[in-house]
């Protein structure tokens, strides 16, 4: 049976790299998910026949039981399951619209969990889980606080999942990068270059993401830089954290 690989988001920056990873890691085929069918087809041009585009938007419920029944009725031989899709957004929370909110949580948080769900049946020991959080995770961020919310849930939800499988050889890892040098950055605000402390490659995150998990390791945290991140919101009160973090987007928001 093929070994096969599910990763959401493949079209995007991070995505891509993963999939490249995932060739490289001896994967059979990789079931690339994402909205944009233009870009699925673009994706299998560039990476070949072993990409098997599956156009779904994960917010919708009928694109996600489509989905699932395909899993259901191939019953594949799932080596790894990625789940690299993710929206941001950044603002005061109180200004969003109702539907902005439920498509973050949908996408973020209830996709992970479903997919998850409906993929470790056909998991064997061995086969690997990567959800990815964010170095935004780590503590409260104001003005992205939506995502860094939604964040924490996939990386707390992820490490408690890894302790649940660890008896089936199942390893999930949460990846917790800072920020990603992708199409999805806003370069520029108001005529001004935005600044982005500790901007790293979608190679080198997804490289060390998977090198992490074949490792076994519950979490993937990409750089120094991020690492010392993660120190400090366990060492300083997160209230001081927030301070920091207002004062370097005050010419933003």
């Amino acid at each position: 049976m093929s070994a096969v690989a599910i990763i959401t988001g493949a079209t995007g920056g991070l995505g891509q790299e993963f999939v490249r990873g995932a060739l490289s890691d001896g994967i059979d085929e990789i079931w690339a998910v994402a909205r944009n069918e233009k870009r699925l087809g673009e994706l299998r041009e560039r990476f070949g026949d072993k990409i098997r585009p599956v156009r779904c938007d994960l917010s919708r419920a009928d694109d996600l039981a489509e989905l699932f029944a395909l899993i259901e009725a191939e019953k594949p031989d799932i080596r790894l399951l990625i789940n690299n899709a993710g929206i941001g957004k950044m603002g005061a929370s109180a200004e969003f619209p109702d539907d902005v909110i439920v498509n973050e949580v949908d996408i973020n948080c209830k996709a992970v969990c479903l997919l998850c769900k409906h993929a470790i049946p056909f998991m064997k020991p061995g086969a690997r889980i990567l959800n990815i959080s964010s170095a935004s995770s780590f503590q409260p961020v104001p003005y992205i606080n939506l995502y860094a919310a939604s964040k924490a849930f996939v990386r707390s939800y992820t490490r408690a999942l890894n302790v649940e499988l660890k008896a089936r050889g199942i390893i999930c890892t949460a990846v917790c990068p800072g920020w990603i040098d992708t199409d999805m950055l806003e370069k520029e605000h108001n005529g001004k270059p935005v600044k982005f402390p500790g901007l790293v490659s979608p190679e080198r995150v997804a490289a060390q993401a998977l090198r992490d998990s074949a490792k076994g390791r519950d979490m993937s945290v990409c750089t120094l830089f991020v690492k010392y991140e993660h120190l400090l919101s366990k060492i300083w009160p997160h209230k001081w954290l927030m301070r920091i973090w207002l004062n370097g987007i005050k010419d933003y928001v």
